[in-house]
């Protein structure tokens, strides 16, 4: 099993929209890949692979109401994205206004995925004390994670 996307990297967007992926999301995301809004105000950034994979389960949802909206939200945002010679990708204007993206934003390695957000909105996120990641660790055991 290989390693997928993880750390932290502050970057800048430019005024066209562009930033700099860092390199070592570079390597693992290949030449083409999807973003698309994510969850609790961020981007998320998919290699095509690991796209395939979530569009299959999302495909397996039930067609309720909520199962479709569930689908659209995803869909109807995604965007497919190259990296240019410089190493840039364009970050869509509609898709920075969703994420409230400004010019200060930071890429989150997540396994399977990486995480685009706006450095402001991302330090305002809630942060768990030394004691709470203890009992949220705790409760993590329940679904297998171990340290």
């Amino acid at each position: 099993m290989s390693i997928g996307f993880m750390g932290r990297f502050n970057h800048s967007v430019d005024a066209k929209g562009r930033v700099i992926l860092p390199s070592k999301f570079r390597e693992k995301l290949g030449e083409e890949f999807v973003m698309t809004l994510g969850l609790d105000g961020c981007l998320f950034v998919y290699p095509n692979e690991q796209w395939e994979i979530l569009a299959e389960q999302l495909s397996n949802l039930p067609s309720t109401k909520e199962g479709r909206e569930f689908q659209r939200y995803f869909y109807e945002n995604a965007v497919s994205c190259e990296i240019d010679k410089q190493g840039r990708v364009l970050i869509p204007a509609d898709l920075r206004s969703a994420a409230g993206l400004t010019k200060d934003i930071v890429f989150i390695g997540m396994n399977k995925r990486i995480e685009i957000w706006d450095k402001e909105r991302k330090s305002q996120e809630s942060k768990y004390s030394p004691q709470d990641i203890n009992e949220v660790a705790d409760r993590m055991a329940e679904y297998g994670v171990r340290f």
